[in-house]
């Protein structure tokens, strides 16, 4: 909902539930279906107003009242006493466990109300954590010239629902709809979203529908209906999607992050994690209502899931059904098992023919299309080739493969150097939609850890339980080594996983930079204006055990060229030349691209 005074905008979504400012009052409510009687308490301690609130049907409670205004803090008390924070915060200024603050979204007056965003061919995701990447909102904004002028063209910031402590990577949220206060207030984060689309940037953001974490979820003290044991998520309780509350709850949440925030699109994370009976699915429920609800903004959905379900990313004529894309893992797996020889936990499955499965993630987005998983001991994927190239979302590097390695190398400290900007040529000039990880763009080598904030117990569990999954590899096997992962509730893994920004300006820095620029330079005038929605997957041909070529069909007739060779140092005997005009070539082919042999880490692209 957007509402005007003068030249000001200001855009508000109005939710079933939570704190909503009204003319002179305020309302509250809130789903307790396990309660009796329980009290609203405004701006709790000493002066505090203990309210009522009204019994509705189906467990809802409400209190609308004037004892309230912006700013002011409340809590729910049950009926055995205890407070809770709301679930529907906007605001958590004293973290998880405090009270929750009403928030006005008409305190925020929109500079660039009229942003409609950008075709979804035009993306070139940048994912980062706003504390690792500058601290806060405001020091992600006064870096958003840096990633305009790379040629970043939107911006994916990792999950921001409240979390218990100063710091976590994420994904332990258990305020969905309450931005982190360690980042900033809410005004904050709107200044950000509303100057990047001065800069004429995308933002995303990752949000997380699959669990809750482990400290700060009350939910469970007066609506255990939320949850399920029919199903267990590797992070804990199920969220029960068959209760009608529970479906709208995060339906909203997801409207609420596109009105409230401007927000252009979200990464829903886990989505195989996501269990629904029900008929429509939860997840093509809250597309269609999105798509319905924004049919005049480009607004862009992307799943991850590991599942490879094709189904998501069906095509309606020349638009998604229901998700843009897919987080395109298989690309990821079989890049780095090709470029660093690993083969242990799912890098099994790409190890016997790694370049053979990057061809087939180019061409036909998943490498497994129903393919037998020996990682996984079943069948995985579903046929993708019929989707068009701007499906999947490829990548060398994202949060997940760095952060969930026991010392969370990136890629550049593990391999060879011409490997990472070969398979950056590949990445960056592929028709599928390109991300970037934060500091990427550089050759960033410091590590990106797994990290939290707790206490006690939990901290210790959260310690140990990292140890020993690792013990599970035979490098960790000995209880010594296993000692040597980072403790992720230790101030120094966050600040080793902080950017280090004076490395941009290094002579290897700048050479990287350079080299990304120029890419995404090609990419936005050579290739993009071809890409479209109605076309399919390429087709690919292996060359040797480490080279490839692949061609795609695109717009206008347009026929896109690419021909690798991955190999660390054996040529492939194979025709270098290309048919149609050279886009790009690395050094070491630029100089002769015509009939002879494929030097080791050399790409080529062109296009007829």
């Amino acid at each position: 909902m957007a509402a005007g005074q003068g030249q000001k905008m200001h855009f508000a979504h109005s939710m079933p539930f939570g704190a909503e400012v009204q003319d002179s009052c305020v309302r509250f409510r809130v789903w307790a279906p396990m309660e009796r009687t329980p009290t609203l308490v405004v701006d709790a301690g000493a002066g505090e107003r203990r309210l009522p609130m009204t019994r509705g049907q189906n467990g809802w409670f409400e209190c609308i009242t004037d004892a309230a205004v912006p700013g002011s803090r409340y809590l729910y008390e049950l009926d055995s006493g205890q407070r809770v924070p709301d679930p529907a915060s906007r605001f958590q200024p004293r973290d998880v466990h405090g009270p929750s603050e009403v928030i006005d979204p008409a305190g925020y007056a929109w500079r660039v109300p009229g942003w409609r965003g950008r075709p979804w061919r035009e993306a070139i995701l940048y994912e980062l954590h706003v504390g690792a990447f500058a601290g806060d909102y405001d020091g992600v904004r006064r870096k958003l010239e840096h990633l305009a002028t790379l040629g970043v063209t939107a911006v994916e910031l990792m999950p921001l629902s409240d979390f218990e402590g100063r710091r976590n990577w994420g994904y332990d949220g258990v305020q969905p709809f309450a931005p982190d206060a360690s980042y900033g207030r809410p005004e904050s984060l709107k200044a950000l979203i509303d100057a990047a689309h001065e800069c004429g940037l995308m933002m995303f953001l990752d949000v997380v529908y699959n669990h809750f974490g482990p400290s700060g979820n009350y939910l469970g003290a007066y609506a255990p209906q939320f949850f399920t044991d029919a199903y267990r998520t590797p992070w804990g309780e199920a969220i029960d999607f068959a209760q009608a509350v529970v479906r709208n709850y995060f339906i909203h949440n997801a409207l609420y992050w596109l009105d409230e925030y401007r927000f252009d699109g979200l990464r829903f994370d886990a989505a195989d994690q996501i269990r629904d009976t029900g008929d429509p699915h939860i997840l093509a429920e809250i597309a269609s209502t999105i798509r319905l609800t924004h049919p005049d903004r480009l607004v862009h959905l992307v799943l991850e899931n590991d599942a490879n379900a094709a189904r998501w990313l069906e095509r309606d004529g020349a638009s998604p059904k229901w998700y843009d894309a897919q987080w395109n893992d298989d690309f990821h797996h079989a890049a780095h098992a090709l470029v660093t020889g690993e083969d242990g936990g799912y890098y099994m499955d790409y190890a016997d023919a790694p370049a053979g499965a990057l061809a087939r993630a180019l061409a036909e987005g998943y490498v497994y299309q129903g393919e037998f998983s020996a990682y996984r001991g079943r069948a995985r994927g579903e046929p993708s080739a019929r989707l068009p190239p701007l499906a999947f979302v490829n990548f060398l590097q994202n949060h997940d493969q760095i952060g969930n390695r026991a010392f969370g190398e990136r890629l550049a400290a593990i391999a060879d150097p011409q490997a990472v900007e070969a398979l950056l040529a590949i990445l960056l000039l592929a028709p599928s939609i390109p991300l970037l990880f934060m500091g990427e763009e550089w050759g960033a080598n410091q590590p990106f850890l797994f990290f939290c904030d707790y206490r006690g117990e939990l901290a210790d569990a959260v310690r140990e339980g990292r140890r020993r999954e690792f013990g599970k590899f035979a490098p960790f096997s000995d209880p010594a080594a296993r000692e040597r992962i980072a403790d992720p509730n230790a101030e120094s893994t966050v600040s080793a996983s902080r950017l280090d920004w004076s490395a941009a300006e290094s002579v290897a820095g700048s050479h990287r930079l350079a080299y990304v620029r120029e890419l995404l330079a090609i990419r936005s005038r050579d290739i993009v204006p071809y890409l479209r929605e109605d076309s399919h997957g390429g087709r690919y041909e292996s060359l040797d055990a480490c080279a490839f070529q692949v061609k795609w069909r695109l717009a206008d007739g347009a026929c896109l060229h690419l021909i690798a060779n991955l190999a660390a140092d054996t040529a492939v005997a194979a025709d270098g030349s290309l048919p149609g005009r050279r886009l790009f070539a690395t050094r070491n082919l630029a100089a002769r691209l015509h009939p002879g042999d494929l030097p080791p880490y050399s790409v080529a692209w062109s296009c007829e």
